[in-house]
């Protein structure tokens, strides 16, 4: 049996162009001498589809794509993942499902079990879970079929009560299929070869797994579909961050050796590694954004630090110099380096900049308010009309050149609230907003790695807002080496301020970073889609009350 796994990129409700996608895989798949070919979960409508699965006419439209494919199964079969209506009255309204197609009909239709609402999933909010499991037989062989979370829960913490593989195992399939979406974060691919290798290795059947590529919103998913033998030994792997297609003999699978994964250090990651799994899901998301929203240019305001010159690397490689515009908005606070060091940065990467001085309109606008300021003395007020006055320049450019603002802000900033709203914190998309500053560095690093695109200075010197006299961002905010790191244990870790003080912290520091997280998600509500690439990304994976006393 020769098995095909179509690892490709669809498009949340574009029901034409995912059929039509699905079906041109189908007639290569055939071409090629293949018996079977796999497509990801949900890979008609578009992973995930949220609320749109609530309207009856666009489950209709999944049904009709569904009659279409079917019609192509002619000479070879076919698994593609599809919501399909629940006929009893009883629960939800819809199971998510991986349907099988041989000779031009659906065979067959196999719903997913396990159904996580946890992080960015939130699956039971649509759907019923399985509860009846049939392999699925196919040229003399019975067929594991299973969808992305079926496969997932081999830890000891178990998080369900059942599990499909020890229903399905009893029937003696023959190997496993998983149809999946596993979006990125940054180890997570060995995350999931850890999970199918346990899957494999446990009950001694080589697994065929297929993922989606591309970005939907704040989630990218990176590839990395695979093939395991029965000892759980990966025999080969599909690129990442790409469409990919590739087939494979079952017999070949069953017999192929591999050296075995010896220990769990075997699925962890080198750290240039993951940095530059970063960089290319930062590109991708940017990319599939405009592309799949209609878009086709962006802009963003160019300070001279390190955050906008990465912002900006990224997006002329993800979109090219002639369609990404930098702006820069120089006022009375903004040091000489600071514009030098942005216009080296286009020439670097034949970009088109343009210079937007506020001076003239921050005196104005001052000049209307400080009658209405009581003579109370300047301070944070007049730095934040700075920061507002660069939001409405841009966004000016934006609405009279068809650009969408690309957002600047990091992970740290976003964390603590260092930002201004409706000032820089503005914009369409937030490109870094899951990446610590010490994160930033990394990854200029790494758009350095062979030759000076960023500055050396933008490198060196003392990360700034200019919007006072000799400011820096350690003025108000610890050192991002330490911020970082009590950072990341509360978000990612989830850790107390008890569990991060006897890590070695300084207890201040420690209830004064987690005060100012939690005293700012008001900020954070208000912001844009922040491209995701940790396990722990601020919007839909994580969820905290605006009101919230805990730690404020």
């Amino acid at each position: 049996m020769r098995i095909a796994l179509a690892q490709l990129n669809f498009h949340i409700g574009n029901f034409e162009e995912n059929t039509q996608k699905i079906i041109n895989h189908i007639n290569l798949s055939k071409n090629e001498g293949v018996d079977l070919v796999v497509f990801p979960e949900l890979a008609v409508c578009g992973y995930p589809p949220l609320d749109f699965l609530e309207f009856n006419d666009f489950i209709a439209r999944c049904n009709h794509a569904i009659s279409e494919i079917a019609q192509a199964c002619i000479g070879v079969a076919a698994i593609v993942g599809a919501p399909t209506v629940n006929p009893r009255s009883e629960g939800k309204n819809l199971f998510n499902s991986a349907y099988f197609f041989e000779n031009g009909v659906v065979k067959q239709i196999v719903h997913k079990t396990l159904l996580p609402n946890y992080d960015v999933f939130d699956e039971y909010r649509y759907f019923e879970p399985n509860s009846e499991f049939k392999c699925v037989p196919f040229m003399g062989k019975k067929i594991a079929l299973t969808i992305c979370e079926d496969l997932w829960d081999v830890d000891d913490d178990k998080m369900y009560q059942r599990w499909p593989m020890d229903e399905l195992i009893q029937q003696q399939p023959d190997f496993i299929i998983n149809i999946a979406a596993s979006p990125f974060s940054e180890n997570h691919a060995e995350n999931r070869k850890r999970v199918l290798h346990r899957t494999a290795s446990h009950y001694k059947l080589p697994v065929f797994y297929v993922n989606h590529a591309g970005a939907q919103t704040e989630l990218i998913f990176d590839g990395g579909s695979l093939v395991m033998n029965r000892d759980g030994n990966v025999v080969n792997e599909l690129d990442y961050f790409r469409e990919d297609f590739r087939h494979f003999d079952l017999d070949w699978v069953k017999t192929a050796k591999f050296v075995p994964f010896a220990a769990e250090s075997a699925f962890s990651s080198h750290p240039e590694v993951t940095i530059s799994r970063v960089y290319s899901a930062l590109i991708l998301g940017i990319r599939d954004y405009f592309r799949k929203m209609g878009f086709a240019k962006a802009i963003l305001g160019l300070s001279g630090g390190i955050d906008s010159a990465v912002v900006y690397a990224l997006a002329i490689e993800a979109l090219g110099p002639e369609n990404v515009l930098g702006v820069m908005l120089p006022s009375q606070y903004s040091s000489d380096h600071s514009i030098n060091d942005s216009v080296k940065l286009a020439e670097n990467l034949s970009g088109r900049v343009v210079e937007v001085p506020i001076q003239n309109t921050v005196n104005t606008l001052l000049d209307q308010l400080n009658p209405h300021f009581e003579n109370k003395p300047a301070g944070l007020t007049e730095e934040n009309v700075q920061a507002r006055i660069r939001a409405v320049m841009l966004m000016a450019l934006s609405n009279k050149h068809g650009y969408i603002l690309l957002n600047t802000s990091n992970k740290s900033e976003a964390s603590v609230g260092y930002g201004t709203l409706y000032g820089d914190m503005c914009g369409g998309l937030s490109v870094i907003g899951d990446v610590y500053k010490t994160r930033v560095y990394q990854l200029a690093e790494y758009i350095n790695r062979n030759q000076e695109i960023i500055p050396q200075n933008i490198l060196t010197k003392a990360p700034s807002a200019e919007l006072r006299p000799d400011q820096k961002d350690s003025d108000s905010l610890p050192e991002y080496d330490v911020l970082d790191q009590v950072l990341f244990q509360y978000i990612e870790l989830r850790k107390g301020p008890a569990e991060i003080i006897a890590q070695g912290f300084d207890s201040a520091l420690v209830n004064r970073i987690l005060k100012l997280v939690n005293t700012n998600e008001y900020k954070r509500y208000q912001t844009p889609p922040v491209l995701r690439v940790t396990p722990k990304a601020f919007g839909t994976g994580r969820r905290m009350p605006i009101v919230g006393k805990y730690l404020s």
